[in-house]
């Protein structure tokens, strides 16, 4: 990143700058809290949330993943009758609480699952390691989740293996000390859609002849083994034993879900669709190669749902506060050094999946931007604006420079010059309030309103809901689009 001051028009408790050598400084600062300037009522966001009307809403990602769209499908799947998934596979990791407290963490099964009255579909566009998701549908039976009759798989999902991680871990050890490591989860998922889309995949209803499943399987791992001789370390035989035993189990999940869907919404009933990942590591829209290998963005849903694009009413982009972002890539607004530490220590920034401790960064309006183009987006969840309590000042990254001085209009698809952008940033005063307990908008301090405020202005897109904390009840409902 280059590093220069740019001073433009700003209006008042706004200014605007060149903030690269900021990232490397100390703190904004962390002191004391002082208390929330009124006293806010808290209230149960179950009795409090007003009726969200579309029949069928999308929750989609709009940064680089981890964005919290879990807990906001978990909270609207109290209003639907149908939750699904339609893409990525178990590196998603959704965490979710319910009412008195308890934490889940999903990686398959659909955030609305903790909705008794609910029915969660896992569509065609999600790869499946069955033995991972039996694991976590045990674990919720073990938490007094019941999954019986309330989840379906499709048919036409692709089945993810043993030897898809395998190959996975490979592909990784290939590029150590190269620079050029994706970051992946190592779940399988890449070498997975690899084999869907080289049309050797194995899909759910091919186990149903468990005759031909052997042969199949034999040759999908001899791929494995031609490309990585004796390092593919893979026991196909194990694995065919261990899919013929789940074979049974997983029969009553399987469904033909592409007219379970649309027979659902031919009669009315309320469908939410939950986006795994984030576009800015879509495949196509992303910082490719330091991306997912499925298509996070509002194409993704179509495509692994067999649902049609105008049967869509809503789409719901979730933004975190600020950005974070795990594995190699670019990453334009990135904060390094105590801030960051602190900041990843506040929001608990190490990730769902793997553990790993995420990059932090501040909010990059260009790239929301760009992401609400992609997506169409209708309305935002802003998430983790707690997080940020303890700043004195707090950075919105608002423009590119490339290194000739021109001001990107957009994110480019080239990495270096991505890599060599200066972002422009604008400041605005914080807050300095333990904001965790507001659950009404006008019990926000206003530099928190003005900070949701402006995030709104500069995107174009009704931020309706605001989360203050991790808790079901933790979030605040913005009465409308624009000042209020």
């Amino acid at each position: 990143m280059q590093a220069s001051f740019a001073q433009t028009g700003s209006s008042a408790g706004r200014r605007v700058l060149d903030g690269s050598s900021l990232r490397n400084s100390q703190p904004l600062l962390f002191g004391g809290l002082k208390k929330v300037h009124r006293q806010p009522r808290a209230v149960s966001v179950r009795s409090s949330a007003e009726k969200f009307e579309p029949q069928v809403c999308v929750v989609l990602g709009t940064q680089w993943g981890d964005e919290g769209k879990g807990k906001l499908v978990d909270i609207l799947a109290q209003q639907y009758e149908i939750v699904a998934r339609a893409q990525g596979g178990a590196n998603a990791g959704h965490t979710i609480y319910d009412e008195q407290g308890n934490k889940y963490a999903l990686h398959l099964v659909p955030s609305g699952i903790l909705n008794p009255k609910t029915t969660c579909v896992i569509g065609n566009g999600v790869v499946v390691h069955l033995p991972s998701l039996f694991e976590e549908v045990e674990g919720l039976k073990k938490k007094g989740i019941s999954v019986d009759g309330r989840l379906l798989l499709s048919d036409r999902a692709h089945l993810l293996f043993d030897l898809h991680k395998e190959i996975d871990g490979l592909r990784e050890a290939e590029l150590a000390g190269t620079g050029k490591q994706i970051g992946t989860t190592k779940r399988g998922i890449g070498p997975a859609y690899s084999s869907k889309a080289t049309r050797n995949g194995i899909r759910v209803c091919d186990l149903k002849n468990l005759q031909t499943f052997p042969e199949k399987l034999q040759k999908l791992a001899m791929d494995g083994s031609k490309r990585f001789a004796d390092g593919f370390n893979y026991d196909v035989n194990a694995d065919v034993q261990k899919h013929t035993e789940l074979a049974k189990s997983v029969q009553p999940l399987v469904t033909d879900t592409v007219e379970y869907i649309n027979d659902a919404y031919d009669s009315g009933k309320r469908i939410l669709i939950e986006g795994a990942n984030a576009t800015m590591l879509d495949i196509d829209f992303g910082t490719y190669p330091y991306v997912t290998s499925s298509n996070p963005s509002i194409g993704g849903i179509a495509t692994g749902l067999g649902l049609a694009p105008n049967k869509i009413q809503a789409l719901v982009g979730v933004v975190k506060a600020y950005t974070t972002r795990v594995g190699a890539g670019p990453y334009p607004t990135e904060i390094f050094g105590t801030l960051a530490e602190r900041l990843r220590e506040i929001g608990r920034e190490y990730g769902t999946t793997t553990g790993r401790p995420r990059r932090i960064g501040w909010m990059d309006i260009v790239a929301l931007r760009y992401v609400c183009r992609i997506n169409g987006l209708t309305h935002l969840n802003l998430t983790k604006l707690d997080v940020l309590s303890e700043q004195d000042e707090i950075l919105i990254g608002v423009r590119y420079r490339s290194k000739d001085g021109e001001i990107l209009a957009s994110v480019p698809a080239d990495l270096e010059t991505l890599e060599g952008v200066t972002v422009e940033y604008e400041t605005m005063p914080g807050w300095k309030s333990d904001i965790s307990k507001v659950r009404r908008w006008e019990d926000l301090p206003q530099a928190a309103r003005d900070y949701v405020q402006r995030i709104e202005d500069l995107i174009g897109v009704y931020c309706k809901w605001i989360g203050v904390g991790p808790g079901r009840d933790a979030i605040v409902n913005k009465p409308k689009m624009g000042k209020c």
